[in-house]
């Protein structure tokens, strides 16, 4: 990914870049959920939506499904776009809680065009120019992380990047700055550099070994520290989701994403809580579908590095740390460092000031993401469980502490700088988790109460309108393959 965007950004610029890659080193390779950024991502290297969904066997993906998180046989989406309409410069939500005050049952849910669409296993592009916001949501993928690789590596190479195939067996640095100078290979290859970006995985071999930058745990708020994952037959083959499926188990949660061809299962738990063996018998259950191969087993320690940037190297992805996979948030923290590189590239001196502005950044990026991912488990309702009573019980962050707190207090939606996930995705939540606000804005009362009824339903109506008149995932994939000639 970083090759491939930072050599289109300085393309017809002297700048080279060099890509080392080991053939004997595997990648995790379990990537397929993202969110709608990765489009903007790809495109910007001149790929289409059609192109990259055909090469890397991609479904359409309109948000996560939460079943059991809060109770068994309770299930809410967070979707890919918002709630209504907002009326008179007041948020939609306000007027929804003031006829909920009044006993109107209606949920928040069927003002949200995503959300039915995804849960009629319906799937349309969203309208070039919408006649009302209610139109207004986005989309990501279900894709094969493999081959998106493989495609992005085409790309790269296609735009002059350099690729080398070699182990590093050393990295050398400057005796007067201790910045590194080189890379050494295994058959004795040298690779000098002006800028090195650390995509070495959890080992972080230049910046976390080379350059000693210690990782920062959050295990004590993120308790989850395992996963174990396997690839599957389709559970629905036909007319596959569109959207990704986060299951609360007893230790944990187990993902469920569909590709067009396959189906990849995964669940994520806490080793305090749940031994390997018994995780693997849950996963295996709960996937719906026969395994194609062995479960695979991952350990993580959640976190980051303490700084991304060191001297002259940058981490990215897993070097530079991990949450966990709840909300697919891992490429998207890619994405985003990719860019601050791009804002903030430095000079051969790698200047203290561009350092620490990017080191800020980063750090408050993944701080919110923290927030949010805390955001599911703090609010969770299943009892009599050890390990999601623990997660109730966690040290929140003062932070999310604030937003919760105005929220309940009056509906406010609080938006930090450095945001990955906006208000709507957090309304999302609170509303999935029936985290309610304990009064409306006044201003809400200014519309007269049969009127409100009379908008909101009509509201309602539209969504409901667009999804009759919308295809089923199935056929929108189907019409997809025909347009590639496939």
């Amino acid at each position: 990914m970083a090759a491939a965007s930072l050599a289109r950004h300085f393309q017809h610029t002297p700048l080279t870049i060099t890509l080392v890659e080991s053939p004997e080193i595997g990648t995790i390779g379990v990537g397929e959920a993202t969110i709608p950024t990765i489009r903007r991502f790809y495109r910007n290297l001149g790929l289409s939506d059609g192109q990259v969904m055909m090469a890397t066997q991609a479904t359409a993906k309109l948000g996560i499904a939460f079943d059991g998180w809060r109770a068994p046989g309770e299930q809410f989406i967070h979707p890919f776009g918002r709630f209504g309409q907002d009326l008179n410069g007041i948020g939609f939500h306000h007027y929804w809680q003031r006829l909920a005050s009044m006993g109107d049952t209606r949920p928040l849910s069927d003002y949200c065009l995503p959300i039915q669409l995804a849960e009629a296993n319906k799937f349309t592009t969203p309208a070039p120019n919408p006649s009302n916001s209610l139109g207004v949501f986005d989309w990501a993928l279900h894709l094969n992380a493999t081959a998106f690789a493989k495609l992005l590596k085409e790309t790269a190479l296609q735009m002059g990047v350099q690729h080398v195939e070699g182990n590093i067996t050393q990295v050398q640095l400057e005796s007067d700055n201790g910045f590194i100078s080189a890379l050494q290979l295994a058959d004795g290859r040298q690779l000098p550099g002006q800028l090195f970006i650390d995509c070495t995985g959890f080992r972080a071999r230049l910046l976390g070994e080379a350059l000693a930058v210690p990782f920062e745990s959050w295990q004590d708020q993120l308790l989850c520290d395992r996963a174990v994952v396997v690839q599957s037959e389709l559970a629905s083959p036909t007319n596959p989701p569109s959207f990704t499926r986060a299951r609360a188990m007893r230790a944990g949660w187990q993902w469920r994403i569909p590709l067009q061809s396959r189906q990849g299962n995964g669940l994520v738990y806490s080793s305090h809580f749940l031994s390997e063996d018994e995780a693997t018998a849950h996963m295996l259950d709960d996937c719906g579908a026969s395994p194609l191969q062995e479960p695979r087993h991952l350990r993580f320690t959640p976190g980051m590095r303490k700084v991304s940037w060191e001297k002259n190297c940058i981490a990215l992805g897993l070097a530079a740390g991990f949450l966990e996979p709840l909300e697919s948030t891992s490429i998207a923290l890619i994405e985003t460092a990719i860019e601050k590189i791009k804002l903030l590239f430095p000079n051969a001196d790698c200047d203290r000031a561009i350092i620490d502005e990017f080191n800020n950044m980063t750090r408050l990026e993944y701080e919110r993401v923290k927030d949010f991912i805390l955001l599911h488990y703090v609010l969770n309702g299943r009892q009599g469980e050890a390990f999601w009573q623990a997660c109730r019980e966690v040290h929140q962050p003062d932070t999310l502490k604030n937003k919760l707190s105005l929220f309940k207090a009056r509906g406010h939606l609080v938006k930090y700088r450095w945001e990955m996930f906006q208000p709507a995705s957090w309304l999302a939540l609170f509303s999935g988790f029936g985290f309610q606000s304990d009064m409306y804005d006044p201003a809400a009362d200014a519309i007269p109460e049969q009127q409100l009824k009379s908008i909101m339903d009509s509201m309602a109506k539209g969504i409901q309108t667009a999804v009759a008149d919308s295809p089923s995932h199935q056929a929108f994939l189907q019409h997809l393959k025909q347009a590639a000639g496939a």
